[in-house]
């Protein structure tokens, strides 16, 4: 399996690590690294997550202003690199803001998997968006990412055109989404290329993530939303869609802390959130942020939730203590 079942248990397996007063990385030895060679796409100089309570007393580089991501991009269709007003105007870093030096603290824990796979669902009726940040577990950092608009495949024009007028219209991003959004059985084929390059999982093997786990805001996500999008679609529940970790569930554990959802979190942990909230890869970037604040502060993640192998649609909470 990709990740060791010893370590489960229906007990709350995480050490509770105390919030208040949400401090803990002040005293730590941190010093500057950079992401790892094999990154898609150029390290920025950034510090530490941006005013971290937790390294109020380090020295600081001043953080360049905050630009939206290019969205044509982060789906490797954006034509303007080399037009400095575009390039002025928009982020073509999708790690920007999420550069640590949380590898060099001295409470990160070892983990079970090597990679973590943020992933963050839009579209309640269709999927509209589906955005995913790969972190490395030994470095905290951000390696790359994937990052699709998905076209409905059981609506009419004028409807989708509604639906995305209403969801992205107001986020000003619903020109981009008619010119890239693919089919979900193009964006399945395309993130299963992607995994393949990463060496998380092999169609030929087949079964679960290779030394690598999904991380979600919830549980929807994977055990709601992706069997849905599979049945409109016409596909079969891929077999790495098996397991996940829930953040909410690894938040209460480990902090002693209820949080409702992303926003909760952020504002507990005293990160300032970034970008727009339900557009699909600004959430991923700020769940990323959280996941990371949890990792240096030596949580070790586990399994929160599996589906059955014989019946995918019962699912098994492998915590006691859980969000519901």
């Amino acid at each position: 399996m990709a990740i060791s079942r010893h370590a489960l248990s229906r007990l709350t397996p995480l050490c509770h690590c105390s919030l208040p007063p949400l401090a803990g990385l002040s005293s730590m030895s941190l010093a500057k690294r950079h992401l790892s060679p094999g990154c898609s796409f150029s390290a920025c100089a950034s510090p530490l997550a941006e005013n971290s309570t937790h390294v109020e007393s380090l020295p600081r580089k001043k953080m360049d202003r905050w630009k939206p991501m290019c969205l044509y991009f982060t789906q490797g269709k954006c034509t303007m690199m080399n037009d400095p007003g575009h390039l002025e105007k928009f982020n073509h870093n999708c790690s920007e803001g999420l550069q640590t030096d949380f590898a060099e603290s001295k409470q990160l824990s070892s983990q079970n998997v090597d990679f973590l796979l943020v992933l963050d669902l839009e579209g309640k009726v269709e999927i509209l968006e589906f955005p995913v940040l790969l972190i490395d577990t030994k470095t905290v950092q951000v390696v790359d990412f994937f990052h699709r608009f998905v076209r409905p495949s059981k609506m009419s024009e004028q409807r989708i055109h509604e639906y995305i007028q209403g969801k992205y219209g107001k986020l000003g991003v619903d020109r981009v989404w008619h010119d890239t959004a693919i089919c979900f059985e193009e964006v399945i084929q395309e993130f299963e290329a992607w995994m393949i390059q990463h060496q998380l999982w092999g169609k030929d093997l087949g079964g679960p993530l290779n030394r690598a786990a999904f991380v979600t805001c919830g549980n929807w996500d994977i055990k709601t939303k992706i069997p849905q999008q599979c049945r409109v679609s016409g596909l079969k529940l891929p077999p790495y869609f098996m397991e996940w970790i829930n953040l909410k569930d690894i938040y209460l554990n480990f902090y002693n802390r209820r949080a409702t959802g992303m926003l909760t979190m952020l504002k507990e942990l005293h990160i300032p959130i970034r970008g727009s909230h339900h557009l699909g890869i600004d959430d991923a970037k700020n769940i990323a942020k959280v996941l990371q604040r949890i990792l240096a502060d030596g949580a070790v993640l586990q399994i929160t939730a599996r589906r059955d192998s014989k019946v995918p649609e019962n699912v098994e909470f492998l915590y006691k203590d859980r969000i519901r």
